[in-house]
């Protein structure tokens, strides 16, 4: 059984340090925390429940677009078995299955709606990429 770990709107933000210090402040006063900054993406979190989280992009950095959508699964066989059942079913796969230089097993997939949903799981501090 595929074990889900969060799923976190990605919210698609101009470029520029401003739009990152305006977002750090606004949703600051509700408890959020920076918990992750690559420039191009922000993650913050709660810092009591660090699952809730809100992801902030200004592209992606090795994709076509910014995923409306990601859900975190419990390891990368479960990521490879999402991909195989998704792309067997006929869902458009958006992003290929990739191993990101920041560490994540992934791929992005339109749902239904047309929504794209960035699946991942992230790999093993110092394991080989798969």
């Amino acid at each position: 059984m595929t074990q889900i770990r969060r799923a976190v709107p990605n919210v698609q933000v101009e470029p520029g340090e401003q739009a990152a210090d305006a977002n750090r402040a606004f949703y600051g006063t509700l408890g959020f925390e920076e918990v992750m900054n690559l420039g191009w993406v922000t993650t913050l979190a709660s810092p009591s429940h660090p699952a809730a989280q809100l992801t902030f992009l200004t592209h992606d950095a090795t994709a076509p677009v910014v995923p409306d959508v990601s859900v975190e699964l419990g390891s990368v066989q479960d990521v490879d078995t999402a991909y195989e059942t998704l792309r067997a079913s006929g869902a458009e796969i958006v992003h290929p299955l990739s191993d990101e230089d920041w560490g994540v097993h992934r791929f992005f997939v339109r749902d239904p709606q047309g929504r794209v949903v960035n699946v991942l799981a992230h790999r093993e501090q110092g394991a080989a990429p798969s």
